[in-house]
């Protein structure tokens, strides 16, 4: 494989040579794809759930599985385009969001409160763990697991941010994940994230930012119309500047703005007649394709093509990362700033601390029999909080509904 050499393609755990047909990488997309952890996405809730959208079967909203289908497919164009190898980028999009727990942001902030003697909890962090410990695939010479055992290159395009929770609120690595982390980042500057997974990051922020918002107008959360008026904008772009934008100031967003929605892509109604559709799905391909052809373009300019691993940075112009965080503050504006969104939240983690609880209480009994080991061994009540939060974040936001149901009915 070009720009890849064998260190790259070097697994935690030796293995026997696979199919000589087919390459290192490709096997890492194999081991994604049919992972647990990548099906159970499809019943984690992406932004705006099922029961929010009328259901005539015309659109069904965005799970965590096809925000991360949609985000794979960007990504794979996009890194192709770049010189990077595709199933390489198309696996660190498939695997970047393996690692959300139940209730998506709001039960990582749960967890994260409820970890604080382990570590924390942070989505990234976990799905390196999922990745190199808990998914099953491969185990050690003393029967340890080592996860899918994908190769080197593949987890360091994974990780979105390659650094402790001593260095940032966002983390990619727990402490007791150190030893893989170390061999992944073998001979790489601290801190330096590699092309791929810069590449897989802003086709991260691109399939959600578009078809968030896409799926927010199906539910009417959204009305075109109210971006019309100065006032709307206004209230949008201080929630971007609050959330996604921190290195601008509201006059240039709302200038942004201003110009984004006036352009002839924009459209300037949606009642989900079949005219609105053709017109929603034009809007969004042309987005996608101004995101991603303006940083090819630029980086392309800077570097030129087949630069690898951590030989160039992905450059996206100003513009787009404005017009991008714009949309999100849209969504974010009219969906997760509604009075019952705040409640619903509010109900998810009282949930959640209580499922930990309960857990604690009945283990290793309460653990699915594959952790059960690894409580039963643990050294310190730090190690046997950790097996409880994976186990909590393995669950879907309907499992973790129903098991704290039938723990709550145990010790009634």
């Amino acid at each position: 494989m070009r720009g890849y050499e064998e260190f790259d393609q070097a697994r935690w755990v030796p293995e026997l040579p696979g199919n000589p047909q087919r390459s290192a990488f490709e096997r890492d997309r194999a081991r994604v794809l049919h992972s647990a952890a990548l099906r159970r996405l499809a019943a984690k809730t992406q932004v705006v759930g099922p029961g929010d959208i009328p259901d005539h079967g015309r659109h069904i909203p965005r799970t965590r599985l096809t925000h991360s289908l949609e985000c794979a497919q960007i990504g794979r164009e996009m890194g192709q385009a770049l010189g990077c190898d595709p199933d390489l980028v198309e696996t660190a999009c498939l695997s970047h969001d393996l690692g959300h727990p139940p209730f998506g942001h709001n039960g990582e902030t749960a967890l994260n409160e409820l970890a604080a003697r382990c570590g924390g909890f942070e989505g990234n962090a976990q799905s390196l763990r999922l990745l190199t410990r808990l998914e099953a695939k491969v185990l050690t010479d003393d029967g340890r697991s080592a996860g899918l055992n994908l190769t080197r290159a593949t987890l360091d395009s994974a990780l979105k941010y390659p650094w402790t929770s001593a260095d940032g609120a966002k983390f990619g690595v727990y402490p007791d994940d150190m030893p893989v982390f170390e061999w992944i980042r073998d001979g790489v500057p601290a801190g330096r994230v590699s092309f791929e997974a810069q590449v897989m990051d802003w086709s991260d922020d691109v399939a959600y930012s578009v078809h968030d918002l896409e799926d927010a107008l199906h539910s009417g959360h959204v009305t075109l119309e109210l971006l019309r008026d100065p006032e709307e904008r206004r209230d949008v772009c201080e929630r971007t500047l609050k959330s996604y934008a921190a290195d601008t100031c509201i006059s240039e967003l709302e200038e942004t703005l201003t110009r984004l929605i006036a352009e002839p892509l924009w459209p300037s109604r949606f009642e989900g007649t079949m005219a609105d559709l053709v017109a929603l799905k034009s809007f969004t391909s042309a987005l996608i394709g101004r995101f991603c052809l303006s940083a090819q373009a630029a980086t392309l300019e800077a570097y030129g093509p087949g630069f690898t691993r951590h030989a160039a940075d992905l450059l996206v112009p100003r513009v787009s990362r404005l017009e991008c965080a714009l949309l999100k503050g849209v969504t974010a504006h009219y969906v997760m700033s509604r009075d019952d969104h705040h409640a619903n939240q509010a109900r998810q983690r009282e949930l959640i601390a209580e499922l930990a609880s309960m857990i604690m209480l009945g283990a290793p009994g309460t653990l699915e029999p594959a952790l059960r080991a690894a409580f039963t061994e643990a050294s310190d009540d730090a190690a046997r909080l950790r097996v409880v939060i994976d186990q909590i974040a393995s669950l879907t936001d309907v499992s973790a509904v129903a098991l704290h149901r039938g723990l709550g009915a145990r010790t009634r």
